[in-house]
Formats: C-alpha cells, structure tokens, sequence
C-alpha cells in the first residue's frame, strides 16, 4: 500500500485551528469547485522561495471558485519556528490569500501521506483526488520555473479535461516529525532526504 493518497481518493476528513481563531472542517469548504490543500510551513527555503507563485495561482484561480488551504504540520519540538504562534505572525505579516490551518498532532499529515513542504493536493467537487505532487518544478529559485504543474492541474480540470500528469513528486523539505530524525518519511528508510 502507497504511503501518500493516490488519485481518485477521497480526501479525509479533519477539523483543525487556523491562524484567523477558527476551527475548521473539510465540510467548511463544501462551496469550493476545486480544494486545493497543501502541506506547508514557515521556514522551508523551498515553501518560502515560491510562495509568490503560491499566492498568484491562489488569487489568479480564486474567481473561478478555487479555494486554497495550507496546513502546517511540522513538530515546533523539532522546528521550534513553526510554532503556532509563528504561523499566525506568517499570516499577518504576509496576509497570504489561504486559510492557514495547524496539525498539531500531525495525523491529518499522515492521513494525506504528506511528504515534503510544500506538497499539494487538489480535490474536484467530489473531493476526489485529481492531482498531487509539487508545485512548480524550481520552487526554491523561482526565475529558473520552467513548468506550474499546480496550474496546469487547475486549468485543465476546469476546463473539463483530465489532468495530463496527475501525480509528481514534491519537492521541498521534509515534514518535521515529531520524534523523528529530520530525513525520516513514514513507511520509507530514514536515509532517505
């Protein structure tokens, strides 16, 4: 069995804190054509290093009733700077156009079988599993984009097509465990970076 979701999955269910003081549940973005949920965090170089790219495609594919939420499930133990209280601060500062929600006890990131940061996932009207995988294919050094595989996902399934590639592999730092060495996926060898 694959430790990540794998398309046509329904996306489990959660109900987690969010940066604004609410708590949510998938069934509070029932009104969203697309859902578009991503693992993040506040520190990863490669979360950071394309978050305009982020914030473009969320705003650019918001008219057309796509909603974007970030979960951040790193241990604070293991990076003390994805502490709550730094994940509000993020969105104050930056007023990012995404609910920023916090996986405290990181089991919804196991649940979606989150890998790296960032790692997206896009769910249709059914919240099955249309696409997931990276972003972009530089999202560390944003000038050197050649390919938006998020948008291309997005645009073709709105279009009433099938999403040419469906599954990529994320490209990010690692989610931070908590009690696990930094190189540690579930279900895979800890060497693995």
């Amino acid at each position: 069995m694959a430790f990540t979701l794998q398309i046509g999955e329904k996306a489990p269910d959660f109900s987690l804190p969010a940066t604004d003081g609410n708590t949510y549940t998938l069934t509070d973005f029932s009104d969203a054509k697309l859902l578009v949920l991503f693992f993040t965090c506040n520190h990863c170089p490669f979360v950071v290093g394309s978050d305009e790219v982020t914030r473009n495609t969320a705003e650019k594919f918001q008219r057309q009733g796509v909603m974007f939420v970030g979960i951040n499930a790193n241990s604070k133990y293991t990076k003390p700077d994805d502490s709550f209280e730094d994940m509000v601060k993020r969105m104050d500062d930056q007023q990012f156009p995404w609910i920023y929600l916090h996986d405290e006890t990181q089991e919804v990131a196991e649940f979606y079988g989150a890998l790296r940061t960032p790692h997206f996932y896009v769910f249709d009207e059914n919240r099955e599993l249309v696409y997931t995988g990276r972003g972009v294919d530089q999202p560390k050094h944003v000038s050197q984009i050649t390919v938006n595989d998020l948008e291309n996902a997005l645009s073709e399934h709105l279009e009433g097509k099938t999403v040419t590639t469906p599954l990529t592999n994320p490209i990010g730092c690692n989610v931070k465990w908590e009690g696990k060495d930094e190189h540690w996926i579930p279900g895979e060898a800890c060497d693995l970076v």
